[in-house]
C-alpha cells in the first residue's frame, strides 16, 4: 500500500510540474522555442529519472530484506550447490538502461530475484571489458550475477594482440585452439584480476551451446570438441592462476544437439550445468509448440549423470501456438519432483529478442495477468 502511495504521489509531482510547463509555455508563446524549449525538455527527462531513481532506491531497501535469507548463500558455493529449494533469476534485456525492468517483473511475481543475468562478448571494445558496474549493481541489491561469457574472436584489434589471424573472416575457424595457444592471455587475465578484485561470487557460462553448429562460431562448423575442453580448460586455469576463484563455472550445451560428452571439461572444470529451455511456438517453421518435458525432460538423464547442479539459464515461452500459462505452470509446478538436479531457473524475460528469426520476438510476461498468476501458483515452494 505505501508503494502504490508513493508512486502515486510522484506521478502527480510530475502531472503538476508538466501542468506548470504548459501553463508557462501558453504565456510565453513563441519566446519557448530555442534555449528555452531545451531546457524544458531537460527538466522533463529529469522528472522521469528522479522517479526512476527515487523508486528503485526504496525498492532497494524492500530489496535487501527480501533477500536476507539469501545472505548466507551469496558467497558460499557448496551451500547454493546443494540447496534443497529452487532459486530464481532473471535476464532482462532492458537492464542495462535501468534496473526498473527487473524491479517491475518481481512487482508483478512477488518475488525478489536472487540471480540477475547478462551477457557479455569478447573483444577489444570498451564494453567486452569485464562489466564491473553491473555485477557491482548486482551485488549492491543483494543478488548473484550470472556472466554468459561469448567468445567471438573478430572483434579482436590486431594492434594489441598481434598473433591473431588478421582476415576477421577467417579467425573464427580452429578458433578454440588459438585461445589454448595464448593469443588472449591478456584479455583473459583482465577479466580474471578484474573478477577477483570484484570479491563476490559470480557464474561465469563461458561458449555455451557449444556443440550447436549453426548458431555461434565457436561451434562444430569451426572447431572439434577436443579443441573446446582444451579451451574452457586453459581458460579456467589461467583464472586460478590469476586467483580468480569466485567463480562458479556453468558449462551449458544445447541438449538438442547431444553428444555431451565429447565436449565435457572435466568434473575438475565444471561446477555448474546450464541448459536454456525455450518454447518458440509456431512462431518460426521450424519449431513448434512443445512442452518443458519435451525441450529439456528427454534430456535430463544425460545432464544429470554428471552429478552437478543444473541451472536452467534461460526458461521462458512465446504466446504463439499454445497456452502459455498453462506451459509455466506445468513446467514450474512438476519440476521439483521430476528434476530434482535443478538448482536455479532463470527468466528469459528480453522484450526484443533478434537472435533466433528474422523478427523481433518478445518474451515478457510482466503484463500477462494469465501467466503471471500461473507462476506465482506454481513457485510457491521456491525460494522466492
Amino acid at each position: 500500500m505505501k508503494t502504490i502511495v508513493y508512486r502515486f504521489s510522484i506521478t502527480i509531482l510530475a502531472i503538476a510540474l508538466g501542468t506548470g510547463l504548459v501553463i508557462f509555455l501558453t504565456m510565453i508563446g513563441k519566446q519557448s522555442s530555442g534555449p528555452i524549449e531545451d531546457a524544458i525538455t531537460s527538466v522533463g527527462s529529469g522528472v522521469s529519472s528522479i522517479e526512476s531513481e527515487l523508486i528503485l532506491n526504496s525498492r532497494e531497501h524492500t530489496r535487501s530484506k527480501s533477500l536476507l535469507w539469501f545472505n548466507s548463500y551469496r558467497n558460499n558455493a557448496k551451500l547454493l550447490s546443494t540447496n534443497d529449494k529452487i532459486i530464481l533469476g532473471v535476464y532482462d534485456d532492458k537492464v542495462s538502461e535501468s534496473y526498473q525492468s527487473v524491479v517491475d517483473l518481481e512487482s508483478s511475481l512477488r518475488t525478489t530475484f536472487p540471480i540477475i543475468h547478462l551477457y557479455s562478448a569478447w573483444g577489444s571494445k570498451p564494453e567486452e571489458t569485464f562489466p564491473i558496474s553491473q555485477v557491482k549493481a548486482i551485488s549492491d541489491i543483494g543478488s548473484i550475477p550470472v556472466i554468459t561469457w561469448e567468445p567471438w574472436l573478430s572483434d579482436f584489434n590486431n594492434d594489441d594482440f598481434p598473433n591473431i589471424n588478421p582476415d576477421y573472416a577467417k579467425r573464427d575457424k580452429n578458433g578454440l585452439k588459438s585461445i589454448t595457444k595464448g593469443y588472449y592471455d591478456n584479455y583473459i587475465d583482465e577479466w580474471a584480476k578484474d573478477l577477483k578484485d570484484f570479491g563476490n561470487l559470480t557464474f561465469v557460462r563461458l561458449g555455451h551451446e557449444m556443440n550447436d553448429p549453426y548458431r555461434y562460431p565457436w561451434g562444430p562448423q569451426n572447431n572439434k570438441p577436443e579443441d573446446f575442453v582444451s579451451a574452457w580448460k586453459y581458460v579456467v586455469n589461467r583464472f586460478k592462476i590469476n586467483g580468480a576463484t569466485n567463480v562458479i563455472w556453468v558449462w551449458s550445451p544445447h541438449p538438442a544437439y547431444e553428444n555431451f560428452d565429447a565436449y565435457y571439461p572435466g568434473d575438475n572444470y565444471v561446477d555448474w550445468i546450464g541448459t536454456g529451455t525455450l518454447n518458440y511456438g509456431t512462431v518460426a517453421t521450424w519449431s513448434q509448440w512443445w512442452s518443458f518435458d519435451e525441450i529439456f525432460g528427454r534430456y535430463y538423464p544425460q545432464l544429470s549423470k554428471y552429478k552437478k547442479p543444473i541451472i536452467i539459464t534461460e526458461f521462458g515461452s512465446l504466446s504463439v501456438g499454445g497456452n502459455r500459462a498453462k506451459w509455466y505452470e506445468d513446467a514450474l509446478s512438476s519440476m521439483p519432483i521430476k528434476y530434482p538436479a535443478i538448482k536455479s531457473v532463470v527468466f528469459f524475460h528480453c522484450l526484443n529478442d533478434n537472435t533466433t528469426t528474422y523478427k523481433s520476438l518478445n518474451w515478457y510476461v510482466k503484463d500477462d495477468s494469465l501467466t503471471i498468476k500461473a507462476i506465482i501458483k506454481s513457485t510457491r515452494n521456491f525460494h522466492i
